[in-house]
């Protein structure tokens, strides 16, 4: 099979690292792809918020399958215009990715059909948004998200209510995040501890991937700005297989359904971002698509082929169950340019690059990389993501961290306590 993995992230890369190993691949093409990439697939330069632009890469090149890792292409409706024209694709449809294109949209979802979730209220403007945290229905500290897309940075816990309303002026007044903050949500701040719990659907049955958690704070200790993530390790210690079974019942399988009966069949990857509260799971947020940094630990961590699940989810014959998941526990840690996730540099030469990925039982996806000459640079925030594996999570972590301190850029920013907890 010749398989097309759309975007250019770490996410991707992991993506087709997994799947350039597997029997029945013929080729993996990705795009746009990135430096990184390039060694183990083809990339080809492609404008991925246009549908019909990847619609003429997957024919020329004659594309049996297509797997889109980013948001972004699936709101602009490019499952539909794949699979309208007969080409199979595994990724929700437009509406059906909207429970992540809209938290309201998803809150609103949620509601109807009885999965767990915080008190919430959505708020069109900002004078409304003040109001709802003046009436005191919240309290402190509570949560503001902006409705929209916002790269995983559009979410405020704002401790009291100068903080907040400073927040409300941030997103809905100077659109910190653009058009995300047209419409912000309040909701209640809970209370746990957070995990991630990712599936693969045909839109009936689910296929359970190893879990994670991730650091979103951009500094050690959960200090400072949220983040796209700045580490992950899987699998999480707080999903054992009874949580899984409840999470099934009580989140996924009624998501599932609840979409469904509203026309909006959901088929792909779902990442569930939960809140493990004395009362059970709660939802905090959906993903239309896998995570990053996760997919970086749980792709690794995955103990079967990929692709058979890929191909029965796409053609509606996947087989509920929990997928088996390798032995060890993997650690991966994101290199930063200095200033992520606020104004960064580009242009950083990086190296020891080799020397990193040719330690044992490490990995290192790319992100934001370009190839400039002979040198590999620095072109995005989130740089690259080591990752590591190890018989528990202390050895993963010092080889994870290990790696890391052979590779180096002007300004390279990174936390030092992913999984120290677990250490």
């Amino acid at each position: 099979m010749r398989i097309l993995v759309v975007g250019g992230g770490a996410r991707e890369h992991t993506l087709c690292w997994k799947l350039a190993g597997e029997a029945g691949i013929r080729q993996v093409v990705c795009a746009p792809g990135n430096t990184g990439l390039s060694q183990i697939a083809r990339c080809v330069p492609v404008d991925i918020g246009d549908p019909s632009a990847v619609l003429s890469l997957v024919e020329r090149e004659q594309i049996d399958l297509t797997v889109v890792g980013p948001e972004f292409p699936l709101t602009r409706g490019l499952a539909n215009v794949l699979a309208e024209a007969g080409h199979p694709v595994c990724g929700p449809t437009r509406e059906a990715a909207e429970l992540e294109s809209s938290k309201g949209f998803a809150k609103d979802l949620m509601a109807r059909h009885g999965v767990p979730t915080a008190r919430y209220v959505i708020c069109e403007t900002a004078s409304a948004a003040l109001d709802t945290l003046r009436s005191g229905r919240f309290g402190y500290p509570v949560v503001l998200k902006a409705d929209g897309l916002a790269a995983g940075k559009g979410v405020v816990v704002a401790p009291d209510a100068a903080s907040a309303e400073a927040s409300v002026k941030h997103i809905m007044v100077d659109r910190r995040f653009g058009d995300a903050g047209a419409r912000v949500l309040v909701e209640e701040c809970l209370w746990g501890r957070e995990a991630s719990f990712f599936v693969l659907t045909d839109g009936a049955r689910a296929a359970v991937l190893p879990s994670a958690q991730d650091h979103k704070r951009a500094f050690d200790e959960d200090q400072g700005p949220n983040t796209g993530g700045m580490g992950a390790f899987s699998p999480s210690p707080l999903i054992d297989g009874a949580m899984a079974g409840r999470i099934l019942d009580e989140i996924v399988f009624p998501t599932l359904h609840g979409m469904a009966a509203e026309g909006r069949p959901y088929r792909g990857f779902l990442y569930c971002g939960l809140m493990l509260t004395a009362d059970g799971p709660k939802v905090i947020e959906f993903n239309a698509r896998l995570g990053d940094p996760e997919t970086q630990v749980i792709l690794p961590a995955l103990g079967v082929e990929l692709l058979p699940l890929l191909i029965d989810a796409t053609c509606g014959r996947l087989a509920s169950g929990v997928c088996r998941v390798r032995p060890e526990r993997h650690v991966g840690v994101v290199l930063a340019s200095g200033g992520y996730p606020d104004r960064f540099e580009t242009g950083h030469v990086i190296s020891g690059l080799d020397a990193a990925a040719t330690l044992p039982d490490v990995m290192v996806f790319h992100a934001g990389t370009a190839q400039v000459g002979s040198d590999v640079v620095t072109a995005g925030g989130r740089v690259l993501t080591v990752v590591a594996r190890g018989a528990d999570f202390a050895s993963a972590r010092e080889r994870a961290y290990d790696a890391v301190s052979r590779v180096s850029f002007d300004q390279m920013h990174f936390r030092r306590d992913i999984a120290a907890s677990l250490s």
